[in-house]
């Protein structure tokens, strides 16, 4: 079973101790050196962007890529995930920034951190794989259209100062506000994704967002010069010095050690601690950590497709856990492992989670050293960049590839998820998509367990039974949803019989309703006096009828082993009966 330990266990640094023992040299160190800076360089301006999308200032999307990206690094189970703040969150932060500020955003982070420790001790990790591809396109393409809607008003330079929080709300108030379109924000925004989408055509290794956004603060200035001025984040975003002095952009020093509930609130007060606080905040809690899990370990998945590797899911699972704990404490907001990012360190050659360490180091660097210039960055650019952030975390034509080719159930999840992530809610999205994608499953697998009549079958029957009796084989599960159908129906077939004998070896599983179908078929039969016999019974069912058996006739009372002994039994009973 030693392929299958990175199912169950449980350590924490699994990655980094698994890539060490493999044997750790220079070429390594400056593979992962490399690795490490490039997808550093591409973190700083996605970090910022993103911690703007969730409503907070973009030095803390900073503190997060520092501090979880380092505390994932040493402690994850994932070779080459890069964590951070990510899209995905969007939908969930932005509302919460809304209602309880920055306090109420990172007191929620470590609740969050706290439920996924939880999972990674109960095991839970590799339960990731039973969420079916309907439900996580779904909600993701929902958070993607979500997070493109929420950038409309920077892309346009709209004056709109706090959107609704239902989507038919945000559309309505940016439909009213079209009139106000900037020339300037729109100019910038429309030039920036330009840049974005034809760069690539050039084949080069620089990521497109970079020249974006270079070129998008270089139209900034060009336009101001002609008195056409554009939103950057030194105009929207300031910070005071120790001696009370207010700066424009971002603070180029490290975050201090500070209580997250006595952060500022939406009041602009501190938000304080309580029992109906954290009450409140749980089901955004309980979001964010299923989200968090299923985005972390979705992006191991991909990497391990990639390179060939294992992950340790309960592993990576602790490491997120004890990032969101630790790194509100100091203004980090939530984070998980980024699959474009993380893909990008695996393609540039990183060796070990050392090269998603040297990210962080990098994103410390730019924070002191360029604080300064990233103030010029255009906020019409950053919601530029989010569009496509958006547009690609979407995964669109997978979503189209489903539509076409998957069966009715699927796009019918799909379209649940989707629809309820935009217009609703997450939580409610996910919770519904896995409770409708479980009951079509369920309703596909009953229709596939069937009776089938095998009396005058020679593969099955080796000699021919007697006139008034019936074999019937059983194929597929008896469970709950299959198992009164299939019964009911042979209970109506065998009336005016003698007796029948069913075949359960292609019966591989029995449930509590598939044992309570039998016992109504056992009365139905002692009712109208027909003798029923079982055989071959599998060891699953086997261990079911076993823990059910009590003082009454039970089914083991009347089985066989194989059904030629079955069979032999009944005939030398009624031979034994026409000799009287």
């Amino acid at each position: 079973m030693s392929h299958r330990k990175h199912l169950f266990s449980l350590r924490v640094g699994y990655a980094l101790r698994e890539a060490l023992a493999e044997g750790y040299g220079r070429s390594s160190l400056l593979k992962d050196l490399i690795a490490g800076m490039t997808v550093g360089v591409i973190a700083i301006p996605l970090a910022m962007a993103l911690a703007i999308a969730s409503g907070v200032p973009p030095q803390y999307g900073l503190y997060t890529a520092i501090i979880a990206g380092a505390i994932i690094a040493f402690t994850g189970g994932s070779r080459y995930s890069i964590s951070g703040p990510t899209a995905a969150f969007v939908v969930i932060l932005h509302p919460l920034t809304s209602q309880y500020g920055l306090a109420g955003l990172l007191l929620a982070s470590v609740m969050a951190g706290l439920i996924l420790i939880a999972m990674a001790y109960a095991r839970l990790g590799r339960f990731i794989e039973y969420i079916p591809e309907s439900v996580t396109l779904g909600f993701t393409g929902g958070i993607a259209i979500v997070i493109a809607v929420l950038q409309i008003p920077d892309f346009l330079g709209l004056s709109i100062v706090n959107l609704p929080e239902h989507f038919v709300g945000k559309i309505t108030t940016i439909g009213a506000h079209l009139q106000q379109l900037d020339i300037g924000s729109t100019l910038t925004a429309g030039f920036t994704l330009a840049v974005m989408l034809l760069w690539p055509r050039l084949r080069t290794p620089i990521p497109p967002h970079l020249p974006a956004l270079v070129l998008a603060c270089l139209l900034a200035v060009v336009l101001a010069s002609f008195g056409i001025d554009v939103d950057t984040i030194g105009s929207r975003f300031h910070y005071l010095l120790p001696d009370g002095t207010e700066m424009a952009g971002i603070p180029p020093y490290l975050p201090t050690l500070e209580w997250p509930w006595d952060r500022a609130g939406a009041s602009g007060q501190p938000l304080g601690l309580s029992l109906e606080l954290i009450s409140n905040l749980l089901p955004a809690a309980f979001a964010i950590a299923m989200l968090g899990a299923i985005e972390s370990l979705l992006c191991a998945v991909v990497l391990d497709g990639m390179s060939g590797k294992r992950h340790s899911a309960n592993s990576e699972l602790l490491a997120q856990g004890m990032a969101n704990v630790i790194a509100p404490f100091f203004g980090g907001i939530t984070a998980t492992a980024a699959i474009a990012r993380s893909a990008t360190n695996f393609k540039a050659g990183a060796v070990s989670p050392l090269a998603a360490f040297i990210h962080a180091i990098v994103v410390l660097l730019g924070l002191l050293l360029l604080a300064g210039a990233l103030a010029y960055v255009p906020m019409p650019a950053m919601a530029a960049l989010l569009m496509v952030v958006a547009w690609n975390m979407s995964e669109a034509h997978k979503s189209v590839k489903l539509v076409k080719k998957s069966p009715r159930s699927d796009v019918l999840v799909w379209l649940t998820c989707l629809s309820l992530t935009v217009f609703f809610d997450m939580v409610i999205a996910i919770t519904a998509g896995i409770l409708l994608a479980s009951i079509l499953f369920m309703k596909e697998i009953a229709t596939l367990t069937q009776v089938v009549d095998i009396t005058d079958n020679s593969d099955f029957v080796r000699k021919p039974m007697p006139a008034n009796w019936k074999v019937f084989k059983i194929n597929g599960p008896l469970f709950f949803a299959a198992a009164d159908r299939i019964f009911g129906e042979l209970s109506q077939h065998i009336d005016g019989y003698d007796g029948l004998i069913l075949d359960m070896r292609y019966s591989a599983y029995l449930d509590a309703g598939g044992l309570a179908a039998i016992e109504k078929l056992l009365a139905h039969c002692e009712k109208n006096a027909i003798q029923l016999h079982f055989s071959a019974w599998q060891f699953q069912p086997l261990k079911t009828l076993s823990r059910a058996r009590g003082k009454l006739k039970s089914p083991l009372d009347i089985s066989f082993s194989t059904l030629d002994d079955a069979a032999k039994h009944v005939l030398t009973r009624e031979v034994g009966h026409e000799t009287e």
